[in-house]
């Protein structure tokens, strides 16, 4: 990774600043793209390491501000929308069609077709630095990230101290008796081989865990779905694999569970309800459905989801994305980086998620802290997290679902409105 850096800073041109210091883990990057400002930073925790002027998308082909992460890399890749245009070390964002990549035409004002245009030089340095999954934020005006700690963030488990000669009996030091010799208590180390300590030096670090990435949003009819599914197999109803589908099975289970209950579904006319919902958590003990949801994936690929409730689901959580820059294990600490990005939802949007304000996605006061104080997440859902986060790990928090262009070989992609 150094001798990639020093060979990049001999091409870098005064447009760009590379910190000589960079971190080998390249996990712990994060690229942000700021529109207004024309220029990318690249951050190690809260350092910027390296920056660039840019070109975004001109009028017509605007590029989308939002949360992101490097899909795929090529260095040598030609636009399948754009007569075959090069696009030298593209780190792709989106299977759509916006990605990072060298260009010959970067004026430092909005001239692409939508990617994220960088200088030589610079484009082909930031490839060398990034690995897939890196975070890539593109916001419509510059955006920092800050040093945040909340109880509801997650954080390793501390290790439980093993008490000491645990498993043996302790004997009185003093004899009952001077006749009687001394019987003291010990671990017996004779047959087993004394271990080979490696200087520090030398020693090869223990590999880290692959970073999760996470998403808590509110539940739409996907997740009520699948809730719906889940439960009424519970009750033996054969609704089907649960899958969010809205498929025979899954109907007739839905309509046998109605049949049942005509006095709690009078004048209900919709098939998936939130009486329907209501009625099932309680036919199977669960108490009050949840109202919002956490997603975890893992080198693209989803791991599980689970229920996470929201506190005054009136008012919009907002669009904050934070990343895990460093763990302490031996003290159960996580290092975590947040920012906020403004994201005005339309009147459609907001009435179909229930939302009578807005205020908190604005960027404005502390609006991270308050997004997170109203979400709660189950005990065994976080100690499930707690064993699985490590440096890179991310969590968007966002009113907007998995987002149009989140899907197979992807992480959370979140798409905002300025």
């Amino acid at each position: 990774m150094f001798s990639r850096l020093v060979f990049g800073l001999g091409l870098l041109s005064a447009t760009a600043l590379v910190h000589p210091a960079l971190a080998a883990d390249a996990r712990t990057l994060q690229i942000i793209v700021s529109k207004d400002k024309q220029s990318l930073a690249v951050y190690d925790g809260t350092e910027v390491v390296a920056t660039s002027k840019v070109s975004t998308g001109k009028d017509g082909h605007t590029t989308p501000s939002g949360i992101f992460s490097v899909l795929e890399k090529q260095k040598y890749h030609e636009s399948n929308l754009y007569s075959n245009a090069p696009m030298p070390f593209m780190q792709r964002l989106t299977w759509s069609g916006i990605a990072l990549h060298e260009s010959n035409s970067v004026p430092r004002y909005p001239a692409s077709h939508g990617c994220v245009r960088m200088p030589g030089a610079f484009a082909k340095m930031l490839y060398g630095m990034t690995d897939p999954g890196v975070p890539v934020i593109i916001s419509n005006s510059e955006v920092v990230p800050q040093p945040i700690d909340h109880p509801t963030l997650f954080h390793p488990d501390a290790p439980v101290p093993m008490p000491l000669l645990s498993d043996v009996e302790l004997r009185p030091s003093m004899p009952d008796s001077p006749e009687k010799p001394v019987q003291v208590a010990m671990n017996d180390t004779a047959a087993m081989p004394m271990p080979t300590i490696q200087p520090a030096a030398t020693r090869e670090a223990e590999p880290l865990s692959e970073p999760i990435s996470m998403l808590i949003t509110r539940r739409t009819l996907r997740e009520t779905v699948i809730d719906i599914q889940t439960l009424l197999n519970q009750l033996g109803f054969s609704a089907g694999d649960p899958d969010g589908l809205l498929g025979p099975s899954t109907v007739q289970a839905i309509k046998a569970f109605r049949a049942l209950r005509p006095a709690e579904f009078a004048g209900d006319r919709s098939l998936v309800s939130d009486t329907l919902l209501k009625e099932v958590y309680a036919a199977t003990g669960k108490g009050a459905p949840p109202n919002g949801v956490i997603m975890v994936r893992q080198a693209f690929k989803p791991i599980f989801e689970a229920p996470v409730t929201i506190a005054d689901p009136g008012l919009a959580l907002g669009t904050h994305f934070f990343t895990l820059h460093a763990v302490d294990e031996k003290a159960g600490t996580a290092d975590w980086l947040g920012i906020t990005l403004e994201n005005n939802l339309p009147r459609e949007t907001m009435k179909q998620l229930g939302i009578t304000n807005q205020e908190s996605s604005i960027v404005t006061g502390r609006p991270i802290a308050r997004s997170l104080s109203r979400i709660t997440i189950p005990d065994e859902t976080r100690r499930r997290i707690d064993a699985l986060i490590a440096p890179g790990s991310t969590l968007t928090i966002s009113d907007t679902g998995l987002g149009r262009e989140t899907g197979e070989g992807t992480d959370f992609i979140t798409i905002t409105r300025g």
